[in-house]
């Protein structure tokens, strides 16, 4: 007969090879590609090396990397993978990390100084969230001014419309689909998010995913079809 510890052993085992499955699972999931055909990551600020030709053998059709943050910070990683991406088959757009403490002008013109206007660019993005190195909270008609200002100095240099990547907590307290009327990037793992007055252009479906070309887990976006 078997012993109740035994028993018990036989039960503990299972259960973590069920969770190493899950999560085994969790972190190679994607959004079905024949729905979504356009795949690809975004990056962090400072992010990991990365390997982009694994990057592209892993499915991903472009990048999204952190050119600047605020008005005084710029990626050092940036411009190396920025030419990096055409040579690995894959489109690249810029990202801007928006400050609640900062000018709009002065980190609009600290983005238009670093990020080159290129025609085979995609769209920029401005990422609209709140952050651990500024504790200010505008009142809304202030905030949706200053960013009026940033999008038309952006546009204005890029030529293309810039996507507004907001948090879930910042379009609560703002509104700003409302206020501004950009493509929508949204941000919700596993199920496609809905808390933006207008459909998601861009929905980050995943930040857990594990990928071929990067160390840790990647940020997986989808395009709406």
């Amino acid at each position: 007969m078997v012993s109740f510890v035994a028993k018990a052993a036989i039960g503990l085992t299972a259960i973590a090879a069920a969770g190493v499955g899950a999560w085994s699972w969790a972190t190679a999931w994607h959004p079905s590609s024949a729905k979504y055909p356009l795949q690809g990551i975004d990056l962090p600020e400072n992010p990991p090396a990365v390997e982009w030709g694994s990057v592209r053998a892993s499915g991903a059709d472009f990048a999204y990397i952190v050119a600047t943050s605020g008005a005084d910070r710029r990626d050092p990683r940036f411009e190396a993978n920025w030419a990096a991406l055409p040579q690995a088959g894959l489109r690249r757009g810029a990202v801007h990390l928006y400050s609640l403490c900062q000018r709009a002008v002065a980190q609009a013109d600290a983005f238009n100084t670093f990020v080159p206007r290129s025609t085979d660019a995609l769209p920029a993005a401005v990422d609209l969230d709140y952050r651990d190195d500024c504790i200010a909270r505008p009142e809304r008609p202030a905030l949706a001014k200053e960013l009026a200002r940033f999008v038309e100095r952006i546009e204005a240099h890029t030529g293309k419309a810039v996507l507004l990547r907001i948090s879930r907590p910042m379009e609560r307290d703002y509104a700003l689909s409302t206020t501004i009327a950009r493509p929508i990037w949204a941000v919700g793992n596993a199920f496609p998010p809905d808390y933006a007055s207008s459909a998601w252009r861009i929905w980050r479906a995943s930040d857990i995913r594990r990928i071929d070309g990067i160390e840790g887990p990647v940020n997986w976006d989808v395009v709406a079809p």
